[in-house]
């Protein structure tokens, strides 16, 4: 079922998304080069404790990886698309890119957003890869409107990303955000001919997110359990924002 938030939820929903862009934006001042993926890590861990809010994923149970997972981020560096794991001994170097993805709980709801940061300067084809898939998340924003449906939000990045020569990762996806991380219903990067393809309602939240590939899109799971890589070794990225569906056109929660 896919829940309706009141307007009142979507402020509380608000605050927890501006929580996350805050602490994305101070990330991003930090990841350069020569700095771990933990200390991005601390820094969004205080920053979240500071406001009073909760980590959205650290603790959060996934059946496929048997556990829960221990971190404030998920940090994903160069050919790792998501759930990157931080680590003390995982330094930023020169040409990388590292996708930053966090959520927070504050006052019952969450906030969920990700960015990909390149460290200094990135090859021709890797800026490129960022352009165009952050092009694609706010063309599919712009179709998170009143009578739209899913397949209007998916397809659309699906065609943007083709028809730069990038592909579309399939087995992640975003997802329906509210009182539960993972709300209904599914939103895939692609046009899913086997899911439902219901309208956009007013009070509906999406997060968008999508995940993107320089070479081809099959993808692994590494021996960690978490961290998904391409299966080719070619650069992914990743960006993501909560939108709320309003009467007056999308509302993105997770930035001012």
């Amino acid at each position: 079922m896919i829940v309706r938030k009141t307007a009142t939820e979507l402020e509380k929903m608000r605050r927890s998304g501006l929580l996350v862009w805050q602490v994305l934006q101070k990330l991003r001042e930090l990841a350069v080069e020569g700095a771990s993926t933990w200390d991005l890590e601390a820094a969004a861990a205080k920053m979240i404790e500071d406001a009073g809010a909760r980590p959205a994923f650290k603790g959060y149970y996934v059946p496929a990886a048997g556990e829960t997972y221990k971190f404030v981020l998920c940090t994903s560096v160069n050919e790792e698309i998501v759930h990157g794991m931080p680590n003390p001994k995982r330094l930023l170097r020169k040409g990388d890119i590292v996708s930053i993805d966090t959520g927070v709980k504050l006052d019952g709801y969450y906030g969920d957003s990700a960015i990909t940061v390149p460290i200094g300067e990135v090859s021709e084809k890797t800026g490129k890869l960022l352009q165009v898939t952050q092009e694609a998340l706010e063309m599919a924003i712009d179709r998170v409107r009143t009578g739209n449906r899913l397949f209007d939000v998916c397809g659309t990045v699906e065609e943007h990303v083709k028809s730069n020569g990038f592909s579309i990762v399939r087995e992640y996806v975003g997802h329906g955000i509210g009182t539960q991380l993972h709300e209904e219903p599914q939103v895939p990067n692609y046009v899913d001919r086997k899911n439902d393809n219901p309208r956009r309602k007013e009070g509906m939240v999406l997060a968008v997110e999508p995940m993107v590939n320089a070479g081809r899109p099959e993808s692994v799971v590494l021996k960690d359990h978490w961290t998904a890589v391409t299966k080719d070794g070619s650069y992914s990225a990743h960006f993501e924002h909560c939108i709320a569906v309003t009467e007056n056109g999308p509302w993105v929660l997770t930035r001012p």
